[in-house]
């Protein structure tokens, strides 16, 4: 057994004898190696013979209710892996905390690449744009999934998901141990006031649809997996559409936006035209207004402060957690940016 880093959470014989339980046969080295970025459910490769797999688990420690619901991730993972969404393949679930200190899942292990920087900068000019086509690509093939055909319909509460949200993430920020943040006070105030009204539109909803939560085949601009799906329900597809919108009204010093940039010199997309890509393919809904972006910006900024108040706990799930608090505050003074603009995205 040979673990390739020394910094797991959990005892790396009790997979070995789980994986050798659950995958019966000759006895075979386990590798693991936990994978740095993610800021949630700690993620590891895992090596097992010649099953190569990815691993995710909750993290230790207290955790608010309902929140880090793997068990939630692998069910959207099982109920999409036959539709045109391109997901890993789901392996296995393991709900008894007795293995790993909490539950976790294995995934099929995809080679290709994830961008963390929403400029490209690591891709030619004319390589930057087609990134983005297929990204909208990705979200229109999500959104046109119908959950009751997947036996996804009991996975949220349709209807009223706006408004729903907005409770949800004012809850979490006036649970929070993190200083005051006056911009996100605000929003707490102006996005109930201005719902716009419920067109009823549902729809599987990822909850963190961006770029580096998607991984891109080697060579060629297409997605062949949407990763990370802690926030996914039932919901309405202008949410993830607004999300997808955040690089254009963040900077590059924002979690790698884009806004300053010069997008035609960088062969970056304009935020309509990438809008308009995405509704080619999409199911018609109602128009993207000030008010998506806004609350996709206030939702970011109090993940943040969850991302934060977990640092300050120590159990976050990536060890530059602590770095990403001023990101709060950032963001929460984009939200207002947006806020204040017409309703005409």
């Amino acid at each position: 057994m040979k673990a390739t880093r020394d910094d797991l959470d959990f005892d790396p014989s009790r997979l070995e004898t789980f994986l050798a339980s659950a995958f019966p046969g000759e006895v075979r080295e386990i590798r693991i190696e936990r994978i740095s970025g993610g800021q949630s459910n700690p993620t590891y490769f895992v090596t097992f013979g010649q099953s190569r797999m990815v691993l995710r688990k909750k993290p230790a420690g207290a955790i608010l209710q309902g929140a880090h619901a793997i068990e939630r991730e692998f069910r959207v993972l099982k109920a999409l892996e036959n539709t045109d969404v391109p997901v890993p393949r789901p392996v296995l679930l393991c709900e008894d905390p007795e293995i790993l200190g909490t539950p976790f899942y294995l995934m099929e292990r995809l080679d290709g690449r994830v961008f963390s920087d929403a400029a490209l900068a690591e891709l030619p000019r004319q390589e930057r744009a087609p990134i983005y086509w297929a990204m909208a690509d990705a979200l229109a093939s999500l959104h046109r999934v119908r959950p009751d055909e997947v036996g996804l319909s009991d996975y949220g509460r349709p209807g009223n998901y706006f408004e729903r949200q907005i409770t949800r993430w004012t809850r979490q920020w006036r649970e929070s141990s993190s200083p005051p943040i006056p911009d996100l006070d605000h929003l707490v105030e102006w996005l109930p006031a201005h719902l716009p009204p419920d067109d009823s539109a549902v729809s599987i909803a990822h909850g963190d649809f961006r770029l580096g939560n998607l991984m891109f085949h080697p060579t060629e601009p297409r997605v062949i997996a949407i990763l990370d799906w802690e926030l996914s329900t039932l919901g309405h597809p202008l949410a993830d559409l607004g999300f997808c919108c955040m690089p254009w009204h963040s900077s590059p010093q924002e979690y790698g936006g884009i806004l300053g940039l010069d997008h035609h010199a960088l062969g970056l997309p304009s935020r309509d035209d990438f809008v308009a890509r995405y509704r080619e393919s999409a199911l018609p809904t109602s128009p993207l207004l000030s008010f998506h972006v806004a609350f996709a910006l206030f939702r970011f900024a109090v993940i943040f402060v969850g991302i934060a108040d977990r640092a300050q706990a120590g159990n976050a799930a990536a060890d530059n957690a602590s770095a990403m608090a001023p990101l709060a505050a950032r963001f929460a003074a984009r939200a207002v940016e947006v806020s204040v603009t017409a309703d005409d995205l």
